[in-house]
C-alpha cells in the first residue's frame, strides 16, 4: 500500500496540484478538523473536491477518525504546549479510536493525508500514517 501525505501552507496551486498529479494517487483524504475556514484558500473543502476532480481525476474524502480534537489542537496552536506532548495526545486518541480497524486500508490504498503544515514533521497527518504502517501490512509512506 502506498501511502502519501501533504500540507497545503506555504505551497502555490499549481504546485500543491501538481505534486497531487505527479503522485498518481486516486483519493485525497482530509485529516483536518476544520476543513471550511477561510483561511484554506483553495483548499476549503468545497473548492478543494472541485479542484481534485478536475485538476487531477482525484476523489475527495473528509475523515475525523483521523483528525485531532479541538481541545488538543488549541492547547498545541494556541496555548503553546510543546510538540512532544501534542504528539503523545495525538498518538493516544487515535489508539483509543482504533483507526486501524476502523478506517478501512482501501480507503487509503494509493491516497493522500492532506493537512494544512507545510511539512510533516509536526504535523498529525505524519503521525496517522506511520501509526498505520505500523499496524497494516506492507504501507510505504512517501511525503509530497
Amino acid at each position: 500500500m502506498k501511502l502519501y501525505t501533504i500540507g497545503f501552507t506555504k505551497k502555490s496551486a499549481s504546485t500543491f496540484f501538481g505534486l497531487l498529479q505527479k503522485s498518481g494517487a486516486e483519493r485525497l483524504v482530509d485529516v483536518r478538523l476544520n476543513n471550511v475556514s477561510q483561511l484554506a484558500g483553495f483548499a476549503k473543502r468545497d473548492d478543494l473536491a472541485y479542484f481534485l476532480t478536475e485538476i487531477c481525476g482525484m476523489d475527495y474524502r473528509h475523515e475525523l477518525e483521523l483528525a485531532p480534537t479541538k481541545s488538543m489542537l488549541d492547547d498545541y496552536k494556541k496555548h503553546g504546549a510543546r510538540w512532544d506532548d501534542y504528539e503523545r495526545w495525538f498518538l493516544d486518541l487515535i489508539a483509543e479510536r482504533r483507526i486501524e480497524d476502523r478506517i478501512s486500508p482501501s480507503i487509503l490504498h494509493n491516497a493522500v493525508l492532506l493537512c494544512s503544515e507545510a511539512t510533516p514533521h509536526q504535523c498529525h497527518r505524519r503521525l496517522v500514517a506511520e501509526y498505520l504502517a505500523e499496524r497494516w501490512d506492507d504501507v510505504t509512506i512517501e511525503h509530497l
